[in-house]
């Protein structure tokens, strides 16, 4: 019962959308074509929900390219019905004028304009091709982005200092381990004083990372390696068969990382000190509006660290420093998050445009925010889930750098 709603909606989206195609194409065997496309993907995307594997919040690798494969499929036509619709209302207007004016006996629709349906397929096939791209090319084409920023308050000792963030690696989603190779070797190159890791390792379980292991354990600062958990690090959409397993598996994320030599924060902090001057770096577990997990502690994490102390903040979701962090008296000069990925899909030109539709669900989404004198970056995320690709939004290594505002003459 629960998928007749849907059942229903993509039925007569896909019925409409076959306006366009049986106006241009003329071709039986190709209508037919369609049809068989349309009910075979219905089918598999439902199969692959109900009975794939796991619940429906786990994400397989198989069943992320069917759900990629349903987008790559069901957006162009949303793109279709969007002219059919237009034309259609210019159809009855000119119906409705031809009956009124007396031209016809009766109201008849015109019929449908082949031109207009060969524009409507040719725009529908940017967002086909650029979907198919994603998943072929996107998911692995990592950028380097780089920030500096200047504050007031930063010992002398930290000016020039650099930090490499990553966040959402999401491990269970990689498929490619040459690509992946390149992207570690990518982070290594900017040889960063530290490389701070924002959380979800792993989409589900701890055994994910057993491939990628010692790749990612390759990574190499002078500070250190540094990170947090993110959402997906909990195990929280797994179906478990007791508790008990669950917390191991949790426990087994966490040493894993050790085993890495990685430095896991769990609501805490690190002094790194040059000269005999300090910053403090904070992790906080996950923290997150809405029916996210609260686990985040900026308090505990805090606790010994001075509020005229620099400090940068690691924390998962970037809806925490909005609820949380960013009016706290703890004076958190930089957070660092990911979380949202950019949706893994969306619109960038530097200057010019940056959107995605995650927007209207987090205030701050992709890259580095102000407000209050405080800021927040938020990583775009170097792997992929859901969606096994990336359009426009591409995967993210962030180089900051640090500078001591000089001082007025």
């Amino acid at each position: 019962m629960r998928w007749i709603i849907f059942i229903i909606i993509y039925i007569l989206v896909d019925i409409y959308a076959f306006q366009a195609f049986r106006t241009f194409v003329r071709q039986p065997w190709l209508n037919v074509l369609y049809i068989a496309i349309s009910v075979g993907l219905l089918g598999m995307f439902i199969y692959q929900l109900s009975y794939g594997g796991g619940s429906s919040r786990t994400m397989t690798p198989f069943r992320m390219y069917a759900f990629g494969v349903f987008l790559a499929i069901f957006v162009p036509k949303l793109l279709l019905i969007g002219f059919m619709f237009a034309e259609d209302i210019v159809r009855i207007f000119v119906a409705a004028f031809n009956k009124i004016g007396g031209n016809a006996e009766g109201f008849h629709l015109p019929s449908r304009r082949k031109f207009l349906s060969g524009v409507a397929l040719g725009v529908a096939a940017v967002p086909f091709l650029s979907l198919l791209y994603g998943m072929w090319r996107g998911k692995y084409q990592y950028q380097v982005l780089r920030h500096t920023l200047v504050f007031d308050d930063l010992p002398d000792a930290f000016d020039g200092y650099t930090i490499t963030q990553i966040s959402d690696v999401h491990s269970g989603s990689f498929d490619n381990e040459e690509k992946v190779r390149y992207g570690i070797s990518l982070i290594n190159e900017q040889q960063s004083d530290a490389i701070l890791f924002t959380g979800d390792l792993v989409n589900n379980l701890a055994s994910e990372m057993d491939r990628w292991k010692e790749l990612f354990g390759s990574l190499r600062a002078k500070d250190g390696v540094f990170s947090v958990l993110g959402n997906h690090d909990y195990g929280d959409y797994v179906d478990w068969s007791s508790s008990e397993e669950k917390e191991n598996n949790l426990a087994r994320l966490k040493a894993l990382q050790g085993e890495m030599g990685w430095d896991l924060l769990l609501n805490e902090h690190r002094m790194i000190t040059r000269n005999n001057e300090s910053i403090a770096l904070v992790g906080v577990e996950n923290w997150g509006a809405g029916g996210f997990k609260k686990a985040g502690d900026l308090s505990k994490a805090c606790e010994g660290v001075a509020t005229s102390d620099f400090k940068i903040l690691m924390s998962h979701d970037p809806s925490h420093w909005q609820e949380e962090v960013k009016s706290s008296e703890k004076n958190i000069q930089l957070t660092l998050s990911g979380h949202t990925h950019g949706m893994q899909f969306g619109i960038e030109i530097p200057g010019l445009i940056k959107w995605s539709p995650v927007k209207y669900r987090y205030e701050n989404w992709a890259g580095m925010y102000e407000d209050l004198g405080r800021y927040i970056h938020v990583n775009r995320g170097f792997g992929f889930l859901g969606y096994p690709g990336r359009v426009g939004i591409w995967p993210e290594v962030t180089v900051i750098t640090l500078k001591k505002r000089a001082a007025k003459a």
